[in-house]
């Protein structure tokens, strides 16, 4: 089809681990043998395990990738999710032309620029100027075309004052500036990079995702993205494949594909105390329990009844306290949503007396809290002075959809809920 820029048939990829190819005469006098004397299938593609890099194997031959099928339109930004060793970065390989599949086919139409690791494509003892003429000859621009890009280059790399200075003596983020800057430049109908944008600091991560956009919305052009950052994804993709030791398990919209990796790919913390998750920052303070909604379970469920989070903490304390409770409320992409601290608006902290310490607060969720799996930190401070206790992302609130008004049906003022966009 006319829109369609990579089409992916049937992509394997084994690997006999701890060696290339073979490696043994017999071996490789038999595969020649059987695919190239008796015209059979090569009876090494037979065997192997999937690629699970947590457990130990049997066989000394892996499928890195297997019998991977998709599409990818023109002007799409696919966006690849799966946990390390997944097979993300030997399938964008593949693409590169790095390696070439064992069995499958890749269909691409256009020009292919890479970014899959700190140094791709560079030589080291030539300068940037240098490498920025050599990447675009061979991704078959003339020397005029790539005169005109330069300037633009070097200014979205920041590297003008080291333009002339070898490559190895760039740090590893100028290097990913300059490779991204290039890559994204010379115009390549299909844009592809791996998670190499999280060397650069937190600017140049900004500037990149923007570049991409640019190069797919405003240009046209195919980008393939590989990342961690789920925010980045969210932010960047119109498309998501979620793979999973080596096989493709999901495909669909953004949403959709990182519902599905973070769903898969929880830990399991259902049933655990709360108490395990505490870091005690304070020891004037002994917390013995700590109860949400009357259970020690640090896995919540939550619906459209039931919205509630009613916090009860019991101890000992071992003088006199002003205390107060800090809820902050995350996304799956550890974005805070919403913060629960009416101490810190109204001044009217709790005074508690030394002693046998029990200490209750509800705080109630926003009416309008999406479906999904959320993270809870939980504070016990003396506002602006000390801080007495502290459970950082050990509690899951689980939302099954609150179903309301947009907006909240209480004053946030009075219970210290806010909004934070």
């Amino acid at each position: 089809m006319d829109d369609i820029a990579i089409k992916f048939e049937n992509i394997s990829k084994q690997y006999r681990l701890g060696l290339v190819s073979t490696k043994t005469l017999s071996h490789d006098l038999n595969r020649w043998w059987q695919t190239s004397v008796l015209r059979k299938e090569d009876p090494y593609l037979q065997i192997g395990e999937a690629n699970d890099r947590s457990t130990k194997g049997e066989s000394e031959y892996v499928w890195a990738l297997r019998d991977i099928n998709f599409d990818v339109k023109k002007g799409e930004v696919l966006g690849i999710i799966g946990k390390n060793g997944a097979g993300k970065s030997t399938l964008l390989k593949i693409l590169s032309r790095v390696t070439t599949p064992t069995t499958g086919i890749i269909k691409a139409k256009g020009r292919i620029a890479s970014l899959l690791e700190v140094g791709t494509g560079f030589h080291p003892e030539l300068t940037g100027r240098e490498n920025i003429y050599m990447n675009g000859s061979i991704m078959g621009m003339t020397r005029k075309e790539i005169d005109s890009k330069l300037e633009e280059i070097v200014e979205f790399a920041g590297v003008a004052r080291y333009l002339d200075t070898p490559v190895k003596r760039y740090s590893s983020g100028m290097t990913v500036r300059l490779g991204f800057s290039i890559a994204a430049h010379l115009e390549p109908e299909i844009l592809v990079v791996d998670e190499v944008l999280a060397v650069g600091d937190a600017e140049f991560q900004k500037k990149a995702i923007g570049k991409m956009q640019d190069v797919s919305r405003g240009e046209g052009r195919t980008v393939l993205f590989v990342s961690h950052n789920m925010s980045a994804i969210e932010t960047l993709c119109t498309k998501g494949i979620v793979l999973k030791n080596g096989r493709l398990d999901y495909a669909g919209d953004i949403p959709s594909s990182i519902n599905h990796y973070l769903a898969n790919n929880a830990t399991n913390v259902e049933g655990q105390s709360i108490l395990k998750g505490v870091k005690k920052c304070n020891s004037t303070m002994i917390i013995n329990e700590i109860l949400i909604n009357g259970k020690d379970n640090n896995m919540v469920y939550i619906d459209e009844n039931h919205s509630d989070l009613h916090f009860e903490f019991r101890g000992e304390l071992k003088e006199e306290k002003k205390i107060a409770l800090e809820v902050r409320l995350y996304d799956f992409r550890g974005v805070i949503q919403a913060l629960y601290s009416p101490s810190h608006l109204n001044g009217d902290t709790k005074k508690f007396e030394a002693g046998t310490f029990y200490y209750s607060e509800t705080v109630r969720l926003p009416k309008n809290l999406t479906k999904g799996e959320f993270s809870i930190d939980i504070h016990l401070t003396q506002p602006n002075i000390e801080g007495f206790l502290d459970v950082l992302n050990h509690v899951k609130i689980v939302s099954k959809g609150i179903v309301g008004e947009t907006g909240f049906e209480f004053d946030y003022q009075k219970y210290g809920l806010l909004i934070l966009d």
